[in-house]
């Protein structure tokens, strides 16, 4: 049942942060964080239809699928609670707490995972 081509509101988010990445900016995330990140995003359901994205603050690229090797941390999340913590209406480390944020890898990358990575004007 699972259809990878589903559109997630996730996916115009993570397309502008291609942008955001390459720009200025986004050169001094990468140099300050350095870290690569698989973002597993589920329609509804954390672990079902996930669909996932690369996000590397090493190279500065952000990439729809699986990370090629082994990513720093990997972040599971619906695509809801995704949105809700790239524009800062959701506190990441209470997600995590709550369950709306799985983590594999190491938990220092994934608290470096905060808003500040986003662009600022995220139109969704």
């Amino acid at each position: 049942m699972g259809d990878s081509n589903q559109q997630l509101k996730s996916d115009a988010l993570l397309d502008q942060m291609k942008t955001h990445i390459s720009s200025d900016a986004g050169k001094e995330i990468t140099k300050k964080i350095g870290l690569v990140y698989q973002l597993n995003i589920a329609p509804k359901k954390i672990g079902f239809n996930e669909v996932s994205y690369t996000v590397d603050l090493k190279k500065g690229e952000v990439k729809k699928g699986a990370y090629e090797g082994k990513p720093d941390a990997t972040l599971s999340f619906t695509d809801d609670d995704f949105l809700k913590i790239a524009t800062g209406k959701m506190n990441p480390q209470m997600a995590f707490m709550r369950g709306a944020l799985k983590v594999k890898g190491s938990i220092t990358a994934a608290q470096k995972f905060t808003p500040e990575i986003f662009p600022k004007a995220a139109k969704l």
